[in-house]
């Protein structure tokens, strides 16, 4: 028999039988739906989890920081120890096998005036040569600095955007262009000594960061870490005496070491090997396995979830094509009197099976995707109280490869499932069945 002849067939015996059919379909639905948006969110809050990570830094930096955390075998927090950072620990660190690259950082808080108008930023000094190799942002303008030109400051969009003029009753706010309008740049960590004249460093040699979501780069501003030492010795000129002692104390050690590592399979390596020197480390990969571990048991419970209401619509079509062959039972009988093969009976019943597995596969992706659009616009809150913390971006995501593996899926259920009612109805005698009334 010709497989139109058998398309045909299974067509009319589906449409003879809407009622069935259309219950089965829908158990068939249901499954797919519960495959297809349960992987889809498994799929999202992963991507979620690793856009999350991604935005707060590189996933091969390490920092050794001025006060460290301690955390126990299970990654909880316990306590913090202060730890002495100097150029020998740098150095140690240094010689660590993959380590690419290696920064110490001062860090301090200035002020920064255009006329009348103030902003308060972050001014890092760090090791002009390590820039490139912990992945800053591209420039809008400038270049970043270097040994031989070292007095490039680096600045970030939004260190430019929030100056205010608190001289009024009502303080007014503007953002400042470094290009066309003069910048001073001020410390205010001592008090200036009363005979001398207050430090002031105009930012005439500037470089400016192109947008970025990396919040380490959207407010802060950089220098090179030898310059900075040069800026912050005529400041402490400017102090008295015992301040500028202070001053200069003050920067003799480094409020963080930070490191990059030349592959993110040897991160976890280098942190053992740092601390095994005595020193704290922080990493974004310490948080991003137990993420990863709460994304996997998720997976596998929605999975789970989607495979028990399969299941469910397997056994209905089995059940359905079980009926189907005991109220055909004569119709069998007069295939085979007929002189059809016994092959073709059991291709008609495993097609019905089939085309009731594909037709309830197609209208569970479309279901699918009305679903998926739901679920990423008015489910980002209840996702986020699930998983403990926020999620970003899409919740649900169809892989263009899904909405094809589930209908094909579909299908090889339908057929799985009608494989051992389609046997049994081979197995029909063709007398017998000729006596059967119907």
């Amino acid at each position: 028999m010709r497989i139109s002849d058998l398309l045909k067939l299974a067509f009319r015996n589906l449409m003879r039988r809407k009622a069935r059919t259309a219950l089965t379909v829908i158990g068939v639905v249901i499954g797919t739906i519960s495959i297809v948006v349960m992987v889809s969110i498994g799929f999202g809050v992963n991507k979620s989890f690793d856009e999350t990570i991604m935005q707060s830094g590189s996933m091969t930096i390490i920092r050794v920081q001025k006060y460290g955390a301690v955390y126990d075998e299970n990654g909880n927090y316990v306590d913090s120890k202060e730890q002495v950072l100097d150029d020998s620990v740098v150095e140690q660190i240094r010689g660590i096998e993959h380590v690419k690259a290696v920064s110490p950082i001062i860090q301090k808080y200035v002020q920064l005036e255009c006329g009348k108008y103030q902003s308060g930023v972050t001014l890092y000094g760090m090791d002009c040569e390590a820039f490139e190799a912990f992945e800053f942002p591209a420039l809008q303008y400038g270049n970043y600095p270097t040994k031989e030109h070292p007095t490039t400051v680096v600045l970030s969009p939004q260190s430019m955007q929030y100056f205010y003029n608190f001289s009024g009753r009502n303080y007014q706010e503007k953002s400042v262009d470094p290009l066309t309008e003069e910048v001073i740049l001020k410390f205010q960590e001592y008090q200036t000594h009363p005979r001398k004249k207050p430090f002031e460093l105009s930012l005439s040699d500037v470089a400016m960061m192109e947008e970025t979501d990396n919040w380490e780069y959207s407010y802060n501003i950089y220098m090179d870490i030898d310059y900075f030492h040069e800026v912050w010795q005529k400041y402490a000129n400017t102090l008295t005496l015992e301040d500028r002692k202070r001053a200069v104390s003050s920067v003799s050690s480094y409020e963080e070491i930070k490191i990059n590592v030349d592959n993110i399979n040897n991160v976890a390596k280098v942190q053992d090997d740092i601390e095994a020197l005595g020193y704290a480390t922080y990493s974004e990969m310490q948080y991003l396995e137990p993420l990863k571990e709460t994304s996997r048991m998720l997976q596998m419970v929605l999975g789970a979830i989607g495979s028990i209401a399969m299941i469910v619509s397997a056994i209905n079509i089995a059940n359905t094509m079980v009926m189907s062959i005991y109220e055909r039972t004569k119709e069998i009988g007069i295939m085979k009197v007929l002189g059809c093969l016994v092959r073709d009976v059991k291709r008609q019943f495993l097609l019905e099976a089939g085309l009731i597995g594909l037709l309830g596969g197609i209208i569970g992706i479309i279901i699918s995707y009305v679903l998926s659009h739901l679920i990423n616009k008015y489910g980002s809150g209840i996702m986020s109280s699930i998983v403990g913390t926020e999620t970003t971006g899409s919740l649900s995501i169809i892989p263009l490869w899904l909405p094809f593996a589930a209908a094909a899926f579909g299908m090889l259920i339908g057929i799985l499932s009608g494989y051992f009612p389609a046997r049994r109805a081979t197995r029909i005698r063709a007398i017998e069945a000729m006596k059967t009334e119907g």
